[in-house]
C-alpha cells in the first residue's frame, strides 16, 4: 500500500483512525504508568523461580476460609482489612522480595502500592491472581 492510498484510506474512515489513535494513546499511558506503579507482575512460572531462587515472601491477601481452601504452599495469610506494611510478619521482610496473592490480581495491586510507599523494593503481584495459579496446574496447600 502507498502512502497515498493510505492517505486516501484515512480520509474516507476518519472514525477508524480515531480509534486507532486512542488505542495506541492508551497502550502508551499504560507501558508508562507500569514504569512508575512501583511493583512488577509475574506469572506463576516466575514466582515459583522466585520463591526457589531468592526465598520470597508470597502474602495471601485473600478471606482466611478462601486461604484455607487451597493456597500457595508456604504463603501467609493477612486479610487486607488487617493489612498493614509494618505488620509483624511484613516489616521484617524488606529485605525479601514480597509477592501478593489475591483472588483476581487485582486487590494485590492496592496493597503493592502500600508497600512500595512504606519502602519495599522488591514487591511483586501475581498476574491473575491464586485463578492464574491454578489454570497453571500448580500445587494448593489447604488449611492454615
Amino acid at each position: 500500500m502507498t502512502a497515498p492510498e493510505l492517505m486516501a484510506f484515512a480520509g474516507r474512515h476518519p472514525y477508524l483512525l480515531l480509534a486507532l489513535g486512542g488505542l495506541t494513546l492508551a497502550l502508551l499511558f499504560n507501558e508508562i504508568s507500569a514504569l512508575f506503579r512501583g511493583y512488577k507482575g509475574l506469572g506463576p512460572a516466575a514466582l515459583t523461580a522466585l520463591v526457589n531462587r531468592d526465598n520470597a515472601l508470597v502474602v495471601d491477601l485473600r478471606p482466611q476460609a478462601d486461604f484455607e481452601k487451597g493456597h500457595i504452599p508456604g504463603a501467609r495469610n493477612v486479610q487486607m482489612s488487617q493489612f498493614d506494611p509494618e505488620n509483624k510478619q511484613l516489616a521484617p521482610a524488606r529485605a525479601l522480595p514480597v509477592v501478593l496473592v489475591c483472588k483476581a490480581g487485582q486487590t494485590s495491586g492496592e496493597a503493592a502500592k502500600r508497600l512500595h510507599k512504606a519502602g519495599f523494593e522488591r514487591v511483586y503481584v501475581l498476574d491473575g491472581g491464586i485463578g492464574a495459579w491454578q489454570q497453571a496446574d500448580l500445587p494448593l496447600a489447604k488449611g492454615r
